[in-house]
């Protein structure tokens, strides 16, 4: 509330300010006048965009995994695209990033990453990347400059607060400890810092090699598995109710949720939402709020509708 009537003090400024300007004719007035204008906007988007997160964990920073598809080099290089655009996302948003693991391709571009984004709401926002993503252009690695399409998947976790108490018995877990592989100096790749955890229940796998410390990183994976435990029970609980209440939902976060068309002509479409965006160069580097916003409005509306 105090927010809003902070909004509302402004907006009352901005009026008599106005006023003022059309009085004045005074450049600069009209200029200050254009900055409120469009700085109270922005804080009114993000508010709008705030109250829609309000599930369970939306508030949470997000652990996030990008798997690349089938195709080689291809897919590996739009991976890492989407690895970039996500990075600098959340540069735009003011959150922290982090790459925990990342398996480089073998001539370009990655295989998979998991990287952590840090702030308030993150995975509320980032909810709505999870799914796969194609891309269409003519290949920088094809001599003969014919067009490809590649796919790479997105999944996004939410990092668990504290308070949230998840039973993982240790005689469940297997733990490698590996020579970290990635950038990180001389000290990484002399010791066996890097972390493998395997959920045997489950089958999952995590890993970390970011820190030089192994203590370090057994508790980024402990932390990342514990989310993917969750996420696995909480979606088992989800399809448990989608059973129950007889309803096949349109969004199915495992199917393709965009496409980023870069030829004969340039086109991102959210599949979902059907929002169309032309300037694609924008959204690759990190303007994504407009389809986090439009996705979060239509599950809004299909909410309200069940």
């Amino acid at each position: 509330m105090q927010r809003w009537e902070a909004k509302e003090t402004e907006l009352e400024e901005i009026l008599i300010l106005s006023d003022f300007a059309k009085e004045t004719g005074d450049p600069g007035d009209i200029g200050e006048l254009e900055r409120r204008v469009e700085t109270l906007d922005g804080e009114l988007n993000s508010f709008e965009i705030e109250r829609m997160l309000a599930e369970e964990n939306d508030e949470e920073s997000a652990i996030m995994y990008i798997n690349a598809g089938a195709g080689g080099t291809e897919a590996q290089d739009w991976a890492e695209m989407l690895l970039r655009m996500y990075l600098k996302w959340a540069e735009r948003k003011g959150f922290e990033s982090q790459v925990v693991d990342l398996l480089p391709g073998e001539e370009a571009g990655i295989k998979n990453v998991t990287f952590l984004v840090k702030g308030a709401y993150a995975y509320g926002y980032l909810k709505c990347e999870s799914g796969i993503h194609r891309l269409v252009r003519i290949s920088p690695f094809d001599a003969n400059a014919r067009r490809h399409t590649s796919f790479a998947s997105v999944y996004a976790y939410p990092e668990l607060p504290e308070s949230v108490q998840i039973d993982i018995r240790e005689e469940d877990l297997k733990i490698d400890t590996f020579r970290a592989s990635g950038p990180g100096g001389q000290h990484v790749n002399r010791t066996e810092s890097a972390i493998r955890i395997t959920h045997l229940p489950t089958n999952i796998v995590v890993q970390c090699q970011n820190e030089r410390s192994q203590h370090k990183n057994k508790a980024i994976a402990m932390a990342i598995l514990k989310s993917r435990v969750y996420a696995m029970e909480k979606k088992k609980q989800d399809e448990k109710m989608d059973l129950l209440n007889k309803e096949k939902k349109d969004i199915s976060w495992g199917s393709q949720i965009r496409s980023y068309t870069l030829h004969p002509y340039k086109l991102i479409k959210d599949h979902r939402t059907k929002l169309e965006v032309h300037n694609a160069e924008s959204v690759l580097d990190g303007d994504l709020d407009q389809f986090i916003k439009a996705c979060l409005l239509y599950l809004t509306f299909e909410q309200k509708r069940d």
